[in-house]
């Protein structure tokens, strides 16, 4: 036999031996559900809206990322293993001649974003893979696109291209925003972006009094809707509980659960850190400091408190708690979310429900501050803490507190406490207007977050401040007062130290009550609950004794 038969002869081999390959990816696509299919240029091109073609020249190219084929993309699978036996006696034969080192010219393709697609060369392409060749040389005719696509595109997300493609030229985003990245992994998210940009136009032409184009409709929404709440979600690394899944996926399922919220609550959400985290502890466990973490980008250019939870049993001493809440709310532009708990369906509309929610609305009115109540039924405690994670803030009156010993595990204030996902305010007898506030640091991750807040009070709000820290023998346990020197000097905050002596609990009330202080700062509780029950917890002492309120951070 000719040696050049031979090599055509085991050519075909090498072809039977490919087409078997093919048969075995055909079965396994079956069962994994992932095409085995090239890409057709035709229907990409239509999808796509591709236009506008420009000659790159002779390159080499990465053979991974040919995806398609022009007119012949049935003929092969996704790795250009031959499919049918009609391809035999062409395959074979292009294969003999490369081993004979015939000098075949370059393939012809198509360059759409980072893929490629083949106009002439499908045989030859399909060899160098079987060769294990990892480039090969081509001409490249770039077609341009501002749909974005990668070697590892499927057919099935063709349909997702198109959409954004499609999007993409009715908004013309591309325009006005260059290197916009909105790419989404499920169908029909882009019909939810449209309509937010048409209620972004429908807001500012009733707001204005006069009609917007489109083209500034969706400018607007990207600057003051997407962006915002985009940052939020990359600032806060929320794509890593979502993997395979982009921003824009994210934005869509919060702004979709934070409507649904909306209409739960009977309230509307006005931080985008609030909707996020709201949404989020539904589904995922929120890490210890993340209240702390999530807030301190903006809390320069945002407040710190936006919403804010006042659960009111209707009782004279439950209203300290709402004129507490009003000062805030009116040094914050916050929002007030009363709540009143029944344990009936009746007292939801009985008249002891509708005093509460009249004397409610009337102070918000009197005070022009916003403000909603909702009365619900159930477990008080289960439902303040539910209802937390849809605000900033609870201001709670301060009933039932923590007692010593075991009965401190009983007290309904603590529970709300150890399970609320934001801090409390604990307010004893009245309203105070923070003008005095005193940090009670121990060094815990508990107390970071009171440091943070007793920070943003000094520099935002101009309060005093005042830190307090305990002896632990001879000298300040683990160096805590140097932390907050440093970091108070940071936020260039001044602040008078005071060193707790012997009996730090009873020292404490007394450095508050001496020095005129009108709230106290502290972590929630920390250490085993044994230790809380046998030697006490400072927390649980204060929430007893002291008459001044109290932010507990948790």
């Amino acid at each position: 036999m000719a040696p050049s038969q031979y090599k055509f002869q085991m050519a075909i081999h090498d072809f039977q031996s490919a087409r078997q390959k093919a048969a075995v990816q055909e079965v396994l696509a079956r069962i994994t559900g992932r095409s085995t299919q090239l890409l057709s240029y035709e229907e990409v091109a239509q999808k796509l809206r591709l236009q506008g073609r420009t000659e790159r020249g002779i390159q080499h190219i990465p053979i991974d990322a040919i995806v398609g084929s022009v007119g012949r993309y049935t003929d092969f699978t996704r790795t250009f293993l031959p499919r049918s036996r009609q391809n035999q006696q062409r395959w074979a034969g292009v294969k003999a001649a490369m081993e004979d080192g015939a000098g075949l010219p370059p393939i012809e393709v198509y360059k759409v974003g980072e893929v490629y697609f083949v106009i002439d060369g499908n045989h030859r392409v399909s060899i160098a893979r079987q060769e294990g060749f990892t480039a090969i040389e081509a001409r490249v005719i770039e077609v341009r696109t501002d749909v974005p696509l990668t070697p590892d595109v499927q057919p099935d997300d063709l349909i997702i291209k198109a959409e954004y493609a499609e999007f993409l030229e009715a908004t013309r985003i591309m325009e006005l925003r260059p290197n916009v990245d909105l790419g989404v992994t499920i169908p029909g998210q882009y019909d939810q972006l449209m309509s937010e940009i048409y209620m972004q136009k429908f807001l500012f032409e009733e707001e204005h009094n006069g009609d917007i184009s489109l083209r500034e409709a969706v400018g607007n929404w990207y600057d003051a809707i997407y962006i915002p709440l985009a940052e939020t979600i990359r600032d806060r690394g929320l794509l890593h509980w979502f993997p395979n899944r982009t921003i824009t996926d994210l934005y869509i399922w919060i702004s979709e659960n934070r409507t649904s919220l909306e209409k739960e609550l009977g309230w509307g959400i006005q931080s985008n850190i609030t909707a996020t985290d709201s949404i989020l502890e539904r589904s995922v466990t929120a890490e210890p400091g993340s209240w702390r973490k999530a807030r301190t980008a903006t809390r320069y250019t945002d407040r710190l408190f936006a919403d804010i939870l006042i659960p009111l049993s209707g009782d004279q001493d439950s209203w300290d708690s709402l004129e507490q809440a009003i000062i805030i709310a009116q040094r914050e532009g916050a929002r007030l979310h009363g709540l009143h708990i029944v344990d009936s369906e009746e007292k939801v509309t009985g008249s002891y429900a509708l005093m509460v929610q009249k004397r409610f609305d009337r102070a918000c009115l009197e005070s022009n501050v916003e403000g909603k109540l909702a009365i619900e039924i159930g477990d008080i405690t289960k439902k303040i803490c539910d209802r937390a994670t849809m605000t900033d803030l609870v201001v709670l009156k301060i009933v039932h507190p923590p007692m010593a010993g075991v009965a401190t595990l009983r007290s309904p204030f603590r529970a709300i406490i150890v399970n609320s996902s934001r801090p409390v305010l604990g307010v004893p007898v009245g309203a105070t207007h923070f003008k005095r506030a005193l940090l009670a640091y121990d060094g815990t991750d508990r107390a970071k977050e009171a440091l943070f807040v007793a920070a943003y009070l000094a520099e935002i709000w101009k309060t005093h401040l005042m830190v307090f820290t305990a002896v632990d023998g001879t000298r300040v346990k683990a160096d805590t007062q140097d932390y907050v020197r440093r970091y108070l000097d940071i936020h260039e905050v001044d602040a008078d130290y005071i060193l707790g002596e012997h009996g730090a609990m009873d020292y404490l009330k007394n450095t508050v009550e001496k020095r005129d202080v009108d709230l106290v700062l502290m972590g929630s509780h920390g250490g085993s609950i044994l230790r809380q029950v046998v030697v006490g917890s400072a927390l649980d002492y204060m929430l007893r004794e002291s008459k001044t309120p109290i932010f507990i951070c948790r």
